[in-house]
């Protein structure tokens, strides 16, 4: 099942369930107003908004109409808890060793942090930064969202948790990550609005590239429509069970709340590329001692897509074009 929220106007949208293909979509509403109430009410919506879901793929639905991905906000526009990981740790040690960083980390205990989750911006939005000095950067994540998680989940019963999966661009500002990092608390100014892919949709639509926990299929993203990496999913340290068993430790979670996997990235790195800017400047410091990739300018633009084995998108493309703030 396919799912996301059209933009009308309101703080939270109206709930759409769209076909498989992403060519077209129907009201959600003769079962649930808002993808916020679905997921609150996940065990008793579900079935109705699968028949429904099949029935818009079966073409038998008058009340179809055609998806646009630019009248939609992010599936969940805005939820209660956002937490982010950083579950490939190659795009860490990349970093360590390009800076010389010593970071202290516990083996087997994963890394995590809570992020801004009143204000996501959608798939085809402008994004709006008030400074190139900001030294804007993109990060192409996956991401899940949960129904009501009991503290104490265990990793196999938190994937049972995972109600949706969807795609994200996390955008950093690293000109003040380094500073905010030493300060020993969480990120603010290094970490704006995030943005989602059009929709969200359930694990069965991924088929045999969902398995242990992580998504084997490749995050395709280019910038300024040039290719720039395809990392594939599959190589995530940290399952998301695993990462929201540490998560629930000793919390409730509660429905609507996301869990980012980090930036994509892999071992041969060199050949299949990066997810963002950071690693690829990392890897230009190691190999050439010096910079050779420039952080976002306003005018520029960047996509970030997952086709399935057929080649087709499975969550629509996020396609935005960065600007200035003050204009």
């Amino acid at each position: 099942m396919k799912l996301a929220t059209l933009n009308n106007g309101t703080r939270d949208g109206r709930l759409l369930i769209v076909s498989r293909d992403l060519s077209k979509a129907v009201y959600a509403s003769t079962v649930v107003d808002t993808m916020i109430e679905a997921l609150e009410n996940w065990e008793s919506v579900e079935e109705p908004l699968r028949n429904r879901y099949e029935h818009l793929n079966a073409g038998n639905l008058k009340d179809a109409f055609a998806f646009d991905p630019a009248r939609v906000m992010s599936p969940l526009p805005r939820c209660y808890q956002f937490v982010d990981a950083s579950a490939f740790l190659n795009h860490g040690d990349i970093m360590e060793k390009a800076f010389d960083l010593d970071v202290k980390k516990d083996k087997g205990i994963p890394i995590l942090v809570q992020r801004q989750s009143d204000d996501f911006l959608g798939p085809r939005d402008d994004y709006p930064f008030p400074d190139e000095e900001d030294n804007c950067d993109f990060e192409g994540e996956f991401a899940v969202i949960l129904d009501d998680v009991p503290m104490g989940v265990s990793p196999e019963d938190a994937e049972k948790h995972i109600k949706l999966i969807t795609i994200m661009n996390d955008v950093s500002m690293r000109t003040h990550l380094f500073r905010e990092l030493s300060m020993g608390f969480g990120f603010i100014n290094a970490k704006p609005a995030t943005v989602f892919a059009p929709v969200a949709v359930t694990l069965d639509e991924l088929g045999d590239a969902w398995r242990h926990g992580r998504i084997h299929l490749d995050m395709r993203v280019k910038r300024n429509d040039e290719w720039f990496g395809n990392p594939n999913g599959g190589e995530m340290d940290f399952s998301f069970g695993q990462i929201i068993s540490h998560l629930g430790y000793n919390r409730n979670l509660r429905a609507g709340a996301i869990v980012g996997s980090g930036t994509v990235s892999n071992q041969n790195c060199k050949e299949v590329g990066s997810a963002c800017l950071a690693e690829r400047r990392a890897l230009d410091k190691i190999e050439y001692g010096e910079f050779r990739t420039d952080f976002i300018k306003f005018g520029e633009t960047l996509e970030f897509d997952v086709l399935d084995s057929g080649g087709q998108s499975v969550f629509g493309a996020i396609k935005h074009r960065f600007v200035d703030s003050h204009k």
